[in-house]
């Protein structure tokens, strides 16, 4: 590999979203960032806001890790019994396509669930539509799935509104495509199957939770579309940005990898109950999504220095929100140890992944909610379903 691709491929890692974050955030301080000025004071209202919402949420602090399984809220998903191997491959298979689809709905977006009977809306009501379709079978012909399939799933229409229909189905077809494409990483022939890769990773039953994005990243990187190829090599959810420079071929990219993290935060509780323990999860990083990015925003820890910027609509590419996203992503890093101090717990016993769980994530969801009508982000992105 020449050092061009090495360049490119060195930003398939959470250590790379961590390093070029970290640096947005150093350059932002020092007023470098075109849009954004950073207030670290104010830290400390978003440090006590995600507290407060953690002990309320989990009184003993027994904070589970941030995962897809805390939105299967109608009931735990049916998989099979017996051999673990097998339940982990049907767990992988819902977690992973679930996620997939865990993207900004929208306003007003909801799902009535004709088995138990509750209404969900946002990431909720998508997990449980998405646990129905994949119990139904909905979903087993992923190459050819259609807009109305999914649609119909979504119980979306006119009435029901759902952003980015279009560009969620359009994934999964490219995952279909992939998995066919790729048996060595996809053994079984379904998404599921990269439980086999993975297991094959491990070392004496212990598998390093980096590990695992860098493995959904050569598994999923062909799916995006519209995405950053460089060098023959798919970058996924990395975009470009004048602030971050380099001599290589690396200049002026960030990646943030949002949805692979979560679905690595997601994967990590099949791993473990099939026996494989998964360490060093703080080597993940906080997710660039707008649930932590708008509580940045809305405890004023972050502020546009152009107010009409809210009333803008945003593409994901724009320099603004890439800024956004990967400040997010430092500032969570820098929030940890304050959240901590608040607890009265240690890092060994509360992870990054628990304070997003416990955590940050709802912190930003409830102030939202009372700056807001409907909750949305702080300002308009323009999704087509495969990065909020």
């Amino acid at each position: 590999m020449d050092e061009s691709s090495k360049a490119i491929t060195g930003l398939l890692s959470a250590a790379a979203v961590r390093e070029r974050a970290h640096e947005m955030l150093d350059i932002a301080l020092g007023g470098g960032v075109e849009g954004w000025a950073v207030d670290l004071d104010r830290l400390a209202t978003a440090a006590d806001l995600t507290a407060a919402t953690t002990r309320d949420q989990y009184p003993d602090l027994d904070v589970p890790f941030h995962a897809r399984a805390r939105h299967f809220v109608a009931g735990p998903p049916r998989l099979p019994e017996g051999d673990p191997q097998v339940r982990a491959r049907a767990a992988f298979d819902l977690v992973i396509l679930s996620v997939l689809l865990d993207a900004g709905t929208g306003p007003g977006w909801r799902y009535d669930d004709p088995v138990g009977g509750g209404t969900y809306t946002r990431s909720e009501g998508l997990a449980v539509a998405s646990q129905r379709m994949f119990e139904a079978g909905a979903l087993n012909d992923l190459a050819a799935l259609s807009v109305e399939t999914l649609a119909q799933g979504f119980q979306a229409g006119e009435g029901n509104p759902l952003l980015g229909l279009d560009g969620r189905a359009t994934l999964l077809r490219r995952l279909g495509a992939q998995v066919q494409a790729r048996p060595d990483l996809f053994p079984n022939g379904r998404p599921g199957g990269l439980f086999d890769s993975l297991a094959a990773r491990a070392d004496k039953g212990r598998l390093p939770a980096p590990e695992i994005l860098e493995a959904l990243l050569e598994a999923l990187g062909p799916i995006w579309a519209d995405r950053l190829v460089i060098h023959g090599i798919p970058l996924g959810d990395c975009w470009r940005h004048p602030a971050i420079r380099r001599s290589d071929a690396s200049d002026g990219l960030v990646p943030l990898h949002k949805l692979s993290q979560w679905l690595s935060y997601s994967l990590i509780e099949p791993l473990e109950e099939s026996g494989i323990q998964v360490i060093d999860v703080d080597g993940l990083t906080g997710l660039a999504e707008y649930r932590n990015g708008g509580l940045f925003v809305d405890t004023g820890v972050l502020r546009l220095t152009d107010p009409e910027d809210a009333t803008r609509a945003h593409i994901v590419s724009d320099p603004l929100i890439v800024a956004w996203r990967a400040m997010t992503v430092a500032l969570l890093d820098r929030m940890a140890p304050l959240v901590r101090e608040r607890l009265g717990v240690t890092e060994a016993d509360f992870s990054l992944a628990r304070m997003l769980e416990g955590g940050s994530w709802l912190a930003g969801r409830r102030i939202a909610a009372e700056l807001r009508p409907g909750g949305g982000p702080p300002f308009t992105i323009i999704s087509d379903g495969t990065v909020f």
